[in-house]
């Protein structure tokens, strides 16, 4: 099991104290330490996808600093950011590779 996530609260628990509880409890807690179904690799490697489609940078510069701990190399995530770029958008692809080069290198 992985170290108990706190962003929600460290971040919004005095603004929005129930999504600070639901982002840190239900989401990173039942769900990604759920690993019996999908592993935090592979559910690093889903949620970076996705993020980088939908152009949510911010979001996708933590998720990539967690997917690094989580076990994702960085011939992975090249692999990953070179796939999507044909589906997702070639300018979003540029984006990741410099969200990228900054927490793998």
């Amino acid at each position: 099991m992985a170290e108990k996530q706190t962003a929600g609260q460290d971040r919004l628990g005095d603004f929005a104290p129930q999504f600070a509880k639901l982002n840190d409890d239900v989401l990173f807690g039942q769900v990604w330490d759920k690993e019996d179904e999908l592993s935090r690799h592979d559910r690093s490697m889903t949620t970076v996808s996705s993020l980088m489609s939908l152009g949510l940078f911010p979001q996708l510069k933590d998720h990539m600093a967690l997917a690094k701990k989580n076990g994702v190399t960085k011939t992975e995530i090249v692999a990953l950011i070179t796939q999507l770029a044909f589906y997702a958008g070639w300018p979003k692809a540029w984006s990741a590779f410099t969200l990228a080069k900054e927490i793998w290198d």
